[in-house]
């Protein structure tokens, strides 16, 4: 039934010119996949989410999202060190179905510090271009170490540390940023840990709950300060970071948030956080 809707779809948005050989958004199965799984195999809401999807590729922040992914480099760009420093979200290696980790360890969130050598505006792209690596390179390259598909990446968000003066002063970039990752990076995240979550963390959920779609909050577990197993369960000690219970700590660059480390960096050699320390 799937296939024959995906046939369905296939042919759906070729007719009304919506998808081209060679489009950056990818015109493989299981990209159209994701958006058919986003809108339950409705076409019509499949059809329009892709469509909107394609205008927003082409005209975001004005450029559009080539433009920017060509102009900032995810993983080596001058203000990176600054914006991990200020606004931790990296990825970092495999878990156990060898899905991407995806790290947010947001009680050391500081957008005052980091918009005095990095502007608002060049953060919002860096977000955007981090975004966008997912799907061109970290999920790609997940997918050839691991000999099969990988389409989700798995989130962890450390709430160590954070607080309701934080989640006021990053709000409306996350609510903007959570919008991105629905509605043009769709099916994406398969799972969302959080972890030391605070006693504050009720009032959060309650503001951010509404910004979430359904299928998205099915994927979140909330844990507390009694957390470590659980990760270990999913992630092999060697590929979780430290700080978060695990053996790895990439001293060689500086601490993990700055590695990038994953099968993602083959061919990259050379790279970024190295250079940018020095």
């Amino acid at each position: 039934m799937n296939k024959d809707i995906l046939e369905q779809f296939k042919a759906q948005v070729s007719q009304e010119g919506l998808l081209h050989q060679g489009d950056s958004l990818g015109t493989d199965d299981e990209t159209l996949l994701r958006f058919l799984r986003a809108r339950n195999y409705d076409l019509k809401q499949a059809t329009k989410m892709l469509c909107d999807c394609q205008e927003w590729r082409k005209t975001v922040d004005g450029v559009g999202i080539d433009s920017l992914y060509r102009e900032i480099d995810p993983f080596d760009f001058p203000e990176r060190q600054a914006v991990f420093e200020s606004w931790p979200m990296w990825f970092h290696k495999t878990d156990k179905k060898g899905r991407p980790l995806n790290i947010h360890r947001f009680g050391n969130l500081d957008l005052p510090k980091l918009y005095k050598v990095c502007t608002p505006e060049r953060h919002w792209q860096s977000v955007l271009v981090n975004c966008e690596s997912l799907t061109k390179e970290i999920l790609p390259a997940a997918s050839r170490a691991a000999g099969r598909h990988i389409g989700t990446v798995f989130v962890i968000v450390d709430l160590k540390g954070f607080g309701l003066q934080q989640f006021w002063q990053m709000k409306t970039l996350a609510r903007r940023a959570f919008q991105v990752s629905q509605d043009y990076y769709p099916e994406t995240m398969g799972q969302l840990t959080i972890v030391n979550a605070p006693p504050s963390f009720t009032a959060i959920w309650n503001v951010m709950k509404p910004w979430l779609s359904k299928e998205t909050i099915e994927k979140v577990d909330i844990l507390g300060s009694n957390y470590e197993q659980v990760l270990l369960d999913l992630v092999n000690a060697e590929n979780l970071p430290s700080v978060l219970g695990g053996k790895c700590t990439c001293d060689s660059a500086g601490g993990c948030q700055f590695s990038g480390e994953g099968p993602w960096l083959e061919g990259r050699e050379g790279w970024g956080p190295h250079a940018m320390k020095s």
